[in-house]
């Protein structure tokens, strides 16, 4: 087993070296996407220069299907699905028997393959990610030990006790930091009652037990749900093997069991504009300034995309970096952003600054906010835009993790699958109108939220 360990270690480590000279054209690479008997959705990759493979499946469990009162709850699956396997019967995807493995054997378990398998839970899903070598033998037992972290955890009462309260401690020592702060408030004055703003705390783990998390997991993650996400060295009969195996330990469902999850409501558009400052014993006051901005699969998002990263987010060339730092010093950063997703992610501007100059900070952003809703870039700022992005593209996809991020972002999403192959022709095709008419249409600087957390009252 110190063999196999060696092996792939090294494997990986060569690896990871030839990323850097691999085919900087993978964004002409075609993804392939079918849908298997099961009903599980699959987008390929194949990228054969180095013999690995990463896989992300994403199943509709993030956190906006949270109930309100166990908020943290997707959060809470997703970490126990590395706390512990049941033992496996033999037969089971052609496998003999295997024992039980707690988190300790599991850990041990994934450093002899020379691989590694992880559980997180965003917004809008649940995600699952592999990454192994292909070598058949450590993919097989690689993508059989992953299929029993997804379909089969042991949910052991004790760890979750343990992790609820190191949880618990975290958030309440993240609240002694005004950033923490001024997130919640903001995600609160933004979201309203929608599961966007919601927040764990001490009280909604409280309310989370182990059978809450089995039931959870009963209802979300199923093999027809499954998008599977994959880049590698395989094809797509080794894909179909491969995705048959991950999903193996998952019950089966018929289709009737299968169908859609409810619909979760829209983020609702602020009615009028909101202020709240908040003391704080802090040197540096913290400022959010933001509405509901779009969803991913808004037909704006390069427009908004170019736009935003004109105004505040390409770092020191930005208009609001320009204004608020360079020619005022009102602060050592500040940028602006969108979080689209499945529904309308926030629009945010934030900075930090001295107490006693928040007050121009915010008027200076809203300002710069306000002229470039209204007027849009220049000729000359859209220009470099577009080369800084449009140069930057390879950057995106210049290995095999970030080519899975942008496919899994398809896959999610619902983008055509040639989106990377026209990325920078439809950047290039922008006018300075369709900025600012993109703009106009998402942003209503008269309509935001803004907090300020910082200085004592």
């Amino acid at each position: 087993m110190i063999t196999m360990k060696k092996i792939a270690a090294s494997a990986l480590l060569v690896s990871a070296g030839a990323l850097l000279g691999a085919n900087p054209a993978w964004a002409l690479l075609p993804i392939q996407h079918w849908t298997e008997a099961n009903g599980a959705q699959v987008w390929l990759v194949e990228s054969p220069v180095i013999p690995m493979v990463d896989v992300q499946i994403d199943f509709d469990a993030g956190s906006r299907r949270d109930p309100a009162e166990q908020a943290g709850l997707a959060s809470a699956v997703a970490s126990m699905a590395s706390k512990g396997v049941l033992a496996m019967p033999a037969a089971g995807a052609g496998e003999g028997a295997a024992p039980a493995l707690d988190e300790n054997a599991l850990g041990e378990a994934w450093a002899d393959l020379g691989a590694s398998f992880d559980a997180s839970a965003g917004s809008d899903a649940l995600h699952f990610s592999l990454r192994s070598l292909t070598d058949p033998a450590l993919l097989q037992r690689a993508a059989l030990l992953a299929a029993r972290q997804m379909g089969e955890p042991s949910w052991p009462a004790d760890i979750w006790q343990r992790e609820r309260a190191r949880w618990s401690a975290s958030i309440k020592e993240s609240r002694t930091r005004p950033a923490t702060v001024a997130g919640e408030a903001f995600a609160t004055a933004v979201y309203g009652s929608h599961p966007y703003g919601l927040r764990a705390t001490e009280d909604t783990l409280a309310r989370i037990d182990v059978a809450d998390m089995q039931a959870f997991h009963a209802r979300s993650i199923a093999a027809c749900r499954a998008r599977v996400s994959i880049v590698g060295a395989v094809n797509r009969a080794q894909a179909q093997t491969l995705v048959a195996t991950l999903l193996s330990r998952l019950p089966a469902r018929t289709a009737a069991e299968c169908a859609p999850l409810p619909a979760v409501p829209e983020v609702a558009a602020l009615a009028a504009p909101a202020e709240q400052r908040i003391p704080f014993a802090s040197a540096q006051a913290h400022v959010l300034i933001g509405q509901p901005g779009f969803a991913r699969r808004d037909p704006d998002f390069l427009a908004l995309l170019v736009g935003n990263h004109i105004l505040g987010g390409g770092g020191f060339t930005a208009r609001l970096t320009n204004e608020v730092r360079e020619k005022r010093g009102l602060s050592y950063s500040v940028y602006s952003g969108f979080a689209p997703g499945l529904h309308a992610g926030a629009f945010t501007i934030g900075l930090q600054t001295r107490p006693d100059q928040a007050a121009q900070a915010v008027q200076v952003s809203r300002d710069v906010l306000a002229r470039f809703v209204r007027e849009g870039p220049t000729e000359a700022e859209l220009r470099a835009a577009k080369d800084n992005l449009i140069g930057g593209f390879a950057l995106r996809i210049d290995s095999n993790r970030k080519l899975l991020g942008n496919v899994a972002n398809i896959a999610w999403n619902g983008l055509p699958l040639d989106y990377l192959d026209h990325w920078t022709a439809r950047v290039e095709a922008l006018t300075v109108a369709d900025i600012r008419a993109a703009m106009a249409r998402k942003l209503q600087p008269e309509r935001m939220v803004t907090v300020i957390v910082g200085g004592q009252s």
